[in-house]
C-alpha cells in the first residue's frame, strides 16, 4: 500500500515538474516571438537609421484619437527616413481633424512628408492634408470640400402627430439648443450659424495660408464643392497628379531621399496590437491552464473593433447628395 502511495506521489511531483517547464518553453517562445515582431515594427530602436520610409493611412472618418496622436508623435522620434500619408477619407468633426492635422504639423517638422490621396480628402481629410508641404492626387480623386457644417434632426411635426409633447425647464433660452424638439429660435439658429462661420473662417484661413492663395483664389475653391485632382491641381489645392511613385520621386528630387530606401508600413494603432500572435498563445495557455494571463496579455494592445456610429460637435465632412 505504501508503495502505491510513493508511486501517485512520484507520479504528482513529476507532472508538476511537467507543467513548469512546458510553462516555462512557452514563456520563453513568446518573449522570443514579441522582441522578433517589435524589433521589425518601423521605428524600434532595433532598426538600421534610416532603413526606410514610413506609409502611413488615414482611412474612413476622422475623430479625436489620442492612440493615433501618439503614434505619430513616435514616428516624428523613431529613425524614418520620410513619411508618405495616404488619405482615402471624406473628412469628420473638426475638432478631430484639427487634433489630426497638428499632430501631421509635428511629423512634418521632424520628417520630410508627402501626402496622397488614393480617393478622397474632402473636408476634414483635407484639413489633414494641408500638413504637408507636397500634396500628389490621382486624376480622378476628389478633393475639396472647404466648410464645416452643423445638423440636427427636428421632430416637431412627428411628435405633434403623434400627441408627444416635451417639456423643459432651463436656465436661458439658448441652453442645449436646438433639441430638435421644437421649432429653431431665431436666436439659436443664429447662435449656432456664428459658430459654424467662425469653423469656416478658421478653415479658409489655414487653406490660404498653407496653399498660397489669394482672396481671389480662396472664394473660388471655398464654397464646399469637391474637384477632382486634375481640377484641384490648376486650383492650387494639390500640387500635382499622381500615386505613391510620384511622391517617391518628390522625396528623391526635393528632399534627397535615396530612391531605393524601401517603404513600410506604419501603424497608427497602439503598438502592442501588432502582436496579433496572441490570440494563438491565448489558447496554447488554455491547455497548461494559464489563460487568465495570455487574455491580460491581450487586453493591453487591444482597439475598440467598432467605432461609435455618431459624431458630436461641428463637421468637417463631405458626402454625396441624396437623390430622389
Amino acid at each position: 500500500m505504501s508503495l502505491d502511495a510513493d508511486a501517485i506521489v512520484d507520479r504528482r511531483r513529476m507532472r508538476r515538474k511537467l507543467t513548469f517547464w512546458r510553462v516555462t518553453a512557452l514563456l520563453v517562445v513568446l518573449i522570443a516571438i514579441a522582441g522578433a515582431v517589435f524589433a521589425l515594427v518601423p521605428g524600434s530602436r532595433l532598426m538600421p537609421p534610416g532603413a526606410y520610409i514610413a506609409r502611413v493611412k488615414i482611412q474612413g472618418l476622422i475623430r479625436g484619437n489620442q492612440d493615433r496622436v501618439e503614434a505619430l508623435s513616435r514616428l516624428a522620434r523613431s529613425r524614418a527616413r520620410a513619411v508618405i500619408v495616404h488619405i482615402d477619407s471624406p473628412g469628420g468633426t473638426t475638432a478631430g481633424s484639427e487634433q489630426l492635422y497638428d499632430a501631421l504639423r509635428e511629423l512634418e517638422s521632424k520628417k520630410p512628408m508627402v501626402v496622397v490621396v488614393d480617393g478622397l480628402a474632402a473636408s476634414g481629410a483635407y484639413i489633414a492634408a494641408l500638413s504637408a508641404e507636397h500634396i500628389v492626387a490621382n486624376e480622378t480623386s476628389l478633393v475639396g470640400s472647404i466648410g464645416v457644417l452643423f445638423q440636427y434632426p427636428n421632430f416637431t411635426d412627428v411628435l405633434k402627430t403623434i400627441g408627444i409633447k416635451v417639456e423643459e425647464i432651463k436656465s436661458s433660452p439658448l441652453k442645449a439648443a436646438p433639441n430638435g424638439f421644437e421649432p429653431t429660435s431665431p436666436e439659436a439658429r443664429a447662435a449656432i450659424e456664428a459658430i459654424v462661420l467662425d469653423s469656416y473662417a478658421w478653415f479658409k484661413g489655414l487653406v490660404k495660408d498653407r496653399r498660397k492663395l489669394d482672396d481671389g483664389e480662396l472664394t473660388r475653391v471655398a464654397d464646399g464643392r469637391v474637384f477632382t485632382g486634375r481640377q484641384a491641381v490648376g486650383l492650387k489645392l494639390i500640387d500635382g497628379i499622381g500615386n505613391e511613385k510620384v511622391a517617391l520621386a518628390w522625396l528623391e528630387k526635393a528632399k534627397n531621399v535615396p530612391p531605393n530606401t524601401p517603404v513600410r508600413d506604419y501603424s497608427l494603432q497602439p503598438r502592442f496590437s501588432e502582436l496579433s500572435f496572441l490570440h494563438v498563445m491565448a489558447w496554447t495557455f488554455d491547455t497548461v491552464g494559464l489563460s487568465a494571463i495570455a487574455h491580460r496579455i491581450e487586453e493591453w494592445g487591444a482597439v475598440q473593433a467598432v467605432e461609435r456610429l455618431n459624431l458630436d460637435g461641428l463637421l468637417a465632412l463631405w458626402h454625396p447628395p441624396a437623390t430622389n
